[in-house]
């Protein structure tokens, strides 16, 4: 007669053991409790999370404002005195942003690396080149105060390019 060995029954596999066993099993409500300890810090996290990307959405704005604003004053000689026109391009191109300012200039230098005043007079020997500039900014507060980890800031924006001559 052979010996079969004897497994556990499936039922007993299944029983609690440990701290389950000597206390009862008292586990109702576990989750719950884990659920009201971990969502305030689950909130913040998500709260933080959007706020950078409103944060970083106001940053890419200003910035691509500041281009469109240059774009239109490289085009050629007239644009590029044009600085209010330089300026609506670039609030035009940020409608989104609330109190966004926009500043625009022009300055030259010569090519060979030297100062320039945008005279005729200046750059003798070399070629005058003229550029644009758009300066931009934006205040941005966050919609929930997160003990100063994100404070109220302006965004810059800035760029500059050379005008087609």
């Amino acid at each position: 007669m052979s010996t079969i060995p004897r497994f556990p029954e499936p039922v007993e596999s299944l029983r609690a053991t440990g701290w389950m066993r000597r206390h009862g099993g008292r586990t109702r409500g576990q989750a719950s409790v884990e659920l009201a300890l971990s969502l305030p810090l689950l909130l913040m996290m998500f709260l933080l999370v959007v706020e950078m990307g409103r944060a970083f959405y106001i940053a890419i704005s200003v910035s691509n404002a500041a281009r469109a604003g240059v774009q239109y004053g490289s085009q050629n000689l007239s644009t590029a005195a044009d600085n209010a026109g330089m300026e609506a391009a670039a609030a035009s191109n940020a409608p989104n942003i609330v109190g966004m300012t926009a500043t625009a200039t022009h300055f030259c230098q010569c090519a060979n690396g030297s100062a320039s005043t945008c005279l005729s007079t200046d750059c003798s020997g070399n070629h005058r080149l003229l550029y644009t500039q758009v300066n931009t900014s934006a205040p941005y507060a966050p919609l929930v105060n997160f003990m100063g980890i994100l404070p109220t800031m302006t965004v810059p924006g800035k760029a500059v390019m050379r005008v087609v001559q």
